[in-house]
């Protein structure tokens, strides 16, 4: 597996089509890492929780009747009618569809899917990605309040049940900067890697580096080194060396290879830093 992955940001299904062929013709990628936002946990939203994916309209009492999305399934969880004040909760309905008309991502023989879930809804989200072929999944350790008992719960679900076979997929936790590392800790167990933020302000590209995370990174590292990490966000080719410096074994990149005069050119010197530092 390479040392970059490629990340995608998508504004709609078709933006995500595009940039996942841009992405599929550069020799080397072998993975490629897709951002989820459901505008709750952070924000704007992206496909396919944005306004235009869901063109506004909530699932009604009886369209949800039965789902997770049910007055009854959400009962005493951030989307019941008492934590969103009366507001339905709109779900991702063109990934759905997707599910429904047996849909997968595309290059599967050759391209592995990492879906970074900055959502609420991360277990359910998780299901519908997972069905498309998707065989790492990060979740996010803000968005919830029981960590280990979510972790479980999804361990349950997908690493030994849904005819998904144990070992298939990948779980990784990704932690922000303002968060404390303890958060991590009993739940190394769960997980394959570990995602640390290296922007302030998640959810969107084309931010600036926060070089607090060196320190979180180091400091994890000291107790955990044969956990792998990798890092998320700002990533430029001079953090990037910096990260190397402190065996990081992963960089996803997104802004600093698609807003680069030329994305492969871009790809290729992030790859070529694999030589440099030898991870």
């Amino acid at each position: 597996m390479g040392l970059v992955t490629p990340a995608v940001l998508p504004s709609s299904r078709k933006d995500l089509e595009e940039k996942l062929a841009l992405f599929a013709r550069f020799p080397g990628v072998r993975r490629i890492q897709i951002d989820v936002v459901d505008g709750k946990f952070t924000a704007p939203a992206s496909w396919p929780y944005s306004a235009e994916a869901t063109k506004g309209t909530p699932y009604s009492a009886e369209a949800t009747k039965g789902t997770p999305y049910s007055a009854e399934a959400t009962k005493g969880t951030p989307y019941s009618a008492e934590a969103t004040k009366g507001t339905p909760y709109t779900a991702p309905k063109e990934l759905r569809e997707m599910v429904q008309k047996d849909e997968m991502l595309p290059r599967l023989d050759c391209i592995e899917y990492e879906i970074d879930l900055m959502c609420l809804d991360a277990e359910d989200a998780a299901a519908l990605w997972l069905a498309l072929g998707a065989t790492r999944i990060i979740f996010h350790a803000e968005s919830t309040i029981d960590l280990p008992r979510f972790l479980a719960s999804a361990r349950n679900r997908f690493g030994a049940g849904d005819g998904f076979a144990p070992g298939l997929i990948s779980y990784g936790l990704a932690i922000n900067i303002a968060s404390d590392s303890a958060l991590l800790e009993p739940c190394l167990g769960e997980i394959q890697f570990v995602q640390f933020m290296g922007i302030a302000k998640i959810g969107q590209q084309g931010q600036a580096f926060d070089g607090r995370v060196v320190k979180k990174i180091r400091e994890f590292k000291a107790k955990h080194p044969d956990v792998p990490v990798q890092v998320d966000g700002g990533v430029t080719l001079a953090s990037a060396s910096e990260l190397l410096a402190l065996n990081v074994n992963n960089l996803v990149v997104g802004s600093g290879i698609l807003k680069a005069a030329d994305p492969l050119k871009a790809f290729t010197a992030f790859e070529a830093l694999e030589n440099s530092y030898g991870v």
